[in-house]
């Protein structure tokens, strides 16, 4: 049972939240905004954390809280949109005349308990349209900005604690010592959450839910859904049946590669299905990205059934579909929660809309580190737990425009390229993600004495922990100048290459 409690509000790092918490050791969990206090009572949490969220509480049909959770005697820690929920109920909440996005110093005026340990000024992420204007006297301000005079507060007396900036982002110099006040000086949660029990968790999960059946799973050779194919594995033995589609537009040598680890790994049921040629003939003419992720979902659908088919007339209980999913991806996608607002349709996400399989996701509630020290724990080898994330639609949606074999051959190249001199240099490990895309736009140069009206190739490295934000890796000019040379001239249609600052 957690032992914090994460109401989600709508904001899109609401599960950061819980992750956080994680981090110091105590087992946390999200819940929708509208739980009742009764069903909170009966959690039996040691606190509550109310997320932040895009509405204003003063909005009609704004989320709102159960009133009741604030008589529970429940530590609740309200965050941005938490705090003015906290400030709708003892206070008032007005428009800010100034809304405040970014960077911003927060000046300490008392530690109290939920600062302790802070300096007299601290860079702190703000996100918000509105504030809090007025709380009861028993509410001590402990922290406030140039625009934001309300900006941390604390009522122990009513067991209410509130900032009106994010801790949870990296952003946040010192947001793990907010937290940590909260979670352990506040609540007095014990310690109780490692990756061992996660992995002991998820496996007695998988043990539960698929019984005696079979499970297929979709399996691309990435860290994400070979960690979840091994946790299957481990829960149910060769009852998992693993596939590996090719859809057309993976990396240079990837399908070699994926058949000699599932190989290594001794899974009995590893199947190769060469899709090709029907993924290439539906994405004809297609230049949306949006357009081209769905076809390639709703056809990913179409091989599986058929692969279902094929081994259901050799053993009829496959009945679960197994999917590396992760939490980011959700995010992307906007399932996280009712509020959350969208960003991208994610290839995982969308494929259960058809499908007559009951989906499988042990990673869905984790995020990207996490899964790595997943990994570790089952004993991975490095270059599958530190591989760069690979997306599912592959190389369509780093090409921009229409997707056809020429402009592949060309982008597959010009990546491997890329990615081996990355690894050569030392870099790979450094950077969360690299990439190549592919310009269709044809750019004048001169290569030896004759003029060439060629692509344009744009690389992208960036680095993360937790694949929520990212920043643009600082590659030195000459790893930068060997790489463009060589996609130059080994890449035939390339003759510019630009990198990608975010």
């Amino acid at each position: 049972m957690a032992q914090i409690i994460v109401v989600n509000f709508g904001s899109q790092v609401a599960h950061l939240i819980a992750r956080r918490v994680r981090e110091l050791g105590v087992h946390s969990g999200i819940v929708p905004y509208d739980i009742s206090a009764g069903r909170i009572k009966e959690l039996n949490p040691k606190g509550i954390i109310l997320s932040g969220g895009p509405a204003s509480v003063y909005e009609k049909g704004a989320p709102l809280a159960d009133r009741k959770i604030f008589s529970l005697g429940v530590p609740i820690l309200g965050i941005c949109y938490g705090l003015q929920l906290i400030g709708k109920e003892y206070g008032k909440v007005v428009p800010h005349l100034q809304k405040e996005f970014g960077k911003k110093e927060l000046q300490v005026k008392k530690q109290g308990t939920l600062l302790k340990g802070l300096k007299n000024k601290e860079q702190v992420w703000m996100s918000h349209g509105d504030l809090v204007k007025k709380l009861p006297p028993d509410f001590k301000v402990l922290g406030s900005t140039d625009t934001c005079p309300l900006a941390a507060v604390e009522s122990p007396s009513r067991k209410l604690y509130g900032v009106q900036f994010h801790p949870e982002v990296v952003h946040t110099t010192n947001g793990m010592k907010i937290y940590r006040n909260f979670v352990f000086d506040v609540c007095r949660a014990e310690k109780d959450w490692r990756i061992k029990d996660i992995k002991e968790r998820i496996v007695a999960g998988i043990k539960a839910e698929v019984g005696n059946g079979h499970v297929i799973m979709g399996s691309s050779g990435g860290v994400d859904s070979t960690v979840a194919s091994v946790l299957i594995h481990e829960a149910i033995g060769d009852r998992i049946h693993c596939v590996f589609i090719d859809h057309g537009m993976i990396r240079k040598n990837e399908a070699e590669e994926v058949k000699a680890a599932f190989k290594k790994f001794r899974f009995k049921n590893f199947y190769f299905i060469d899709a090709s040629s029907v993924f290439l003939r539906r994405l004809a003419g297609i230049t949306d990205p949006e357009e081209k992720r769905k076809i390639i979902g709703h056809t990913f659908i179409e091989v599986f059934e058929r692969k279902v088919k094929e081994l259901e007339r050799k053993n009829p209980s496959i009945k679960f579909l197994g999917q590396g999913t992760i939490y980011p991806d959700r995010i992307e996608s906007a399932q996280p929660s009712k509020q959350a607002s969208k960003i991208k349709s994610h290839h995982n996400v969308t494929l259960p809309e058809k499908m007559k399989l009951k989906v499988i996701e042990p990673l869905k509630e984790m995020y990207k580190d996490e899964v790595r020290a997943l990994g570790e724990e089952l004993g991975l080898p490095d270059e599958i737990i530190y591989r760069h994330p690979f997306p599912g639609p592959g190389l369509a949606i780093r090409i921009l425009g229409e997707i056809t074999p020429a402009r592949l051959e060309i982008l597959r190249n010009a990546d491997y390229i890329f990615i081996e001199e990355l690894k050569k240099s030392g870099y790979y490990s450094q950077v969360w993600q690299a990439l190549a895309a592919l310009i269709p736009v044809r750019t004048v140069g001169v290569m030896g004495d004759a003029r060439t009206y060629d692509f344009m190739i744009a690389l992208r490295a960036v680095t993360s922990t937790d694949a929520m934000t990212a920043d643009w890796a600082r590659l030195p000019d000459w790893l930068l100048e060997r790489i463009s040379s060589r996609i130059i001239n080994e890449v035939k249609g390339v003759n510019r290459v630009v990198y990608d600052i975010l």
